[in-house]
C-alpha cells in the first residue's frame, strides 16, 4: 500500500498535471523526503494513460530540476567560500577536516565541476547536493544551469519513460532505484572510511615527528 506521502504526490500530479510535476521536482530538490522515484514514474504512468504527453512531462520535470538546483546554488553562493573556510578553520577539527583538506576539495571540484554536476544529477542521493559545492565555488551560472539541465533530463527520461512503459506497475521503478541507492551508499561509505583512515594515518605521522 502506498504511503500517505506517495498518495499526496499522486493527487498533486492528477490535479495540476505538468505544473504539479514541476513543483514537486523543485520541492524534491530542497526536501529529499519527496522521492523522485515516486514523482517521475507516476508522471510517466499518467502520460501513458493518455492524460498528458510524456515529452512535456519530461520537460516539466527538467525545468523543475533546474529551478530547484538554482535555489540551492544561490543559497550556497550567498554563504560563499570565505564563510565555509572560516567554519572549517574553527570547527573542522571536530570532524577531522583541516583547511588543507578543504583546499584540495575545492581544487578538485574546480577541475571537474562540469563533470561533477553532469554526472551528479544522474546519481541518487547526490542529485540535489551537487548544487551546494557548485554554489560555494560560485561555478559559472550558465555551465551550471546547462549541465544541470542535461543531467536532469537524462534522469527524468529514464524514470518517466520507465513509468510510461510499466503502466500500472509504475511503482516497481522505485525498487530498482532503491537498489541503485544502496550501491551509492556503499560507495560513499567506503570513501568516508578511506578519508577517516587517511586522517588517522596523517595524525600518527605528525605525532611521530614531534
Amino acid at each position: 500500500m502506498l504511503s500517505g506521502l506517495a498518495t499526496w504526490v499522486q493527487e498533486v500530479i492528477e490535479s495540476l498535471g505538468y505544473l504539479g510535476v514541476a513543483i514537486l521536482v523543485i520541492v524534491e530538490n530542497l526536501f529529499p523526503p519527496i522521492p523522485s522515484e515516486i514523482v517521475l514514474p507516476f508522471a510517466g504512468f499518467v502520460a501513458q494513460r493518455g492524460d498528458a504527453s510524456v515529452v512535456v512531462m519530461i520537460l516539466a520535470a527538467t525545468i523543475g530540476s533546474v529551478v530547484g538546483a538554482l535555489i540551492l546554488y544561490y543559497i550556497s553562493s550567498a554563504i560563499g567560500p570565505d564563510r565555509l573556510r572560516q567554519f572549517v578553520v574553527r570547527f573542522g577539527k571536530w570532524f577531522g577536516v583541516k583547511e588543507s583538506d578543504l583546499t584540495r576539495a575545492e581544487e578538485w571540484f574546480d577541475r571537474r565541476s562540469t563533470t561533477a554536476v553532469l554526472v551528479g544529477r544522474c546519481v541518487p542521493l547526490i542529485r540535489s547536493i551537487v548544487s551546494i559545492p557548485a554554489g560555494f565555488r560560485r561555478m559559472k551560472i550558465v555551465p551550471f544551469a546547462l549541465y544541470t539541465f542535461i543531467g536532469s533530463a537524462v534522469w527524468n527520461i529514464v524514470l518517466i519513460g520507465a513509468g510510461a512503459i510499466l503502466g500500472d506497475n509504475w511503482d516497481a521503478v522505485g525498487e530498482y532505484v532503491g537498489i541503485f541507492q544502496y550501491v551509492v551508499i556503499a560507495v560513499v561509505g567506503l570513501a568516508l572510511i578511506r578519508f577517516a583512515l587517511t586522517v588517522i594515518k596523517r595524525r600518527r605521522g605528525n605525532r611521530a615527528i614531534f
